[in-house]
């Protein structure tokens, strides 16, 4: 029957427990909220350069890409449901340079074959990045 028969006396001997087990719940928190504090500076930066890293895939190195290069102009691929506002704040943080407009472009992937089986390369989309005068990106280099 220990159910119905729950102490309803408040003694002095419950009351010293409980006060003991909140001191030393409370020193713990103390130190977990300091360490939380140091990572979430470092953990800020981190998620906005890998959010630029996930919206330019990549640089599109061909003959026409490279003759765009002398006209300020660099193709970039880029993420399929990126938009220009987040493509002109990722070449600003991995870059530093703010463009000054910003062309997409869809590309359907071609049908291909191997063998007998038929298939399908994947859709993709590449931003065509012109830069202001006077500012040029290093994409090209070792290649």
């Amino acid at each position: 029957m220990g159910i119905f028969n729950r102490k309803s006396s408040n003694s002095p001997q419950d009351k010293k427990q409980v006060d003991t087990s909140k001191q030393v719940s409370a020193n713990p928190q103390k130190e977990v909220k300091v360490a939380s504090e140091k990572k979430s500076s470092s953990a800020v930066e981190l998620t906005k350069k890998g959010k630029a890293a996930q919206v330019l895939l990549r640089p599109v190195i061909t003959e026409k890409a490279t003759l765009l290069g002398s006209e300020n102009k660099y193709v970039f691929a880029v993420a399929p449901k990126a938009n220009k506002i987040e493509i002109a704040k990722a070449i600003e943080v991995i870059y530093g340079v703010r463009p000054v407009s910003i062309n997409i472009i869809k590309v359907k992937g071609k049908k291909v074959r191997y063998g007998r089986i038929q298939g399908r390369r994947k859709d993709w989309k590449k931003a065509i990045i012109t830069l202001p005068t006077g500012k040029t990106l290093n994409v090209y280099e070792g290649v």
